[in-house]
């Protein structure tokens, strides 16, 4: 899963970070409410772990704001207050889940997985003009042709597909495939040419567009310029 954490007590934020990149999760951290909501809204989160009490922007207001942005993103709230108006409240708002402090690693871990399952509504199959992405076999098309793809052009593919006709910033689409440890060279770029000799060289109409200064976006041209 990649996850934001927001958690203004440093010291359960790292270990949170240790246990969940241990098991294999990639791993943002803020530290107050407001840094939070710009992370939750720049970046493709699967879920995000929301302190209920942080600096700055409180994790009900973040929660809400989220929400009202049109946000998704299964929200586990954390609390040291147990209860019900805490939690009612924060359902109201739009948290999805709710864990008391001090809790158990392992169970918030089984509750983000359970968190993310249940967000699976979310499209399984991908298009974009005649390109077709199957999340569940790993698969790509285009005009009825198998395209093979390296796990790492399909992690991009899969962000700028869920984004059509969105400017998706490099920075968005290094911490989508990286999180915080992006390459020292510059392997986007050359993952982004593999990517767009796989799916646009062979056909007539390019779908991968560079937007200069900006990142790229996916989307026929005649979309994007109307």
């Amino acid at each position: 899963m990649y996850l934001l954490v927001v958690e203004d007590n440093r010291d359960l934020a790292a270990n949170l970070y240790d246990y969940l990149t241990a098991h294999g999760h990639t791993v943002d951290l803020a530290y107050d409410g407001r840094v939070g909501l710009e992370f939750a809204t720049r970046d493709p989160y699967d879920a995000v772990v929301l302190d209920l009490m942080l600096p700055r922007l409180d994790g009900t207001e973040v929660c809400r704001r989220l929400r009202e942005l049109g946000s998704a993103v299964p929200i586990l709230m954390l609390t040291a207050r147990d209860t019900l108006d805490d939690k009612l409240l924060g359902f109201h708002v739009g948290a999805d889940d709710y864990l008391v402090k001090p809790f158990d690693l392992p169970e918030l871990e089984a509750r983000l997985q359970a968190l993310v399952r249940r967000g699976q509504g979310m499209p399984r199959r991908l298009q974009v003009a005649d390109l077709v992405f199957d999340l569940d076999a790993l698969s790509v098309q285009r005009d009825g042709q198998s395209i093979g793809l390296a796990p790492i052009p399909l992690r991009i593919l899969e962000v700028l597909m869920r984004n059509p006709r969105r400017v998706v910033p490099r920075a968005e689409l290094v911490r989508a495939v990286w999180g915080d440890t992006p390459p020292d060279s510059d392997a986007l770029r050359a993952h982004m040419y593999q990517l767009r000799m796989a799916i646009d060289r062979p056909f007539a109409v390019p779908l991968l567009q560079t937007v200069h200064g900006r990142g790229y976006r996916i989307g026929e041209p005649d979309e994007d310029q109307g």
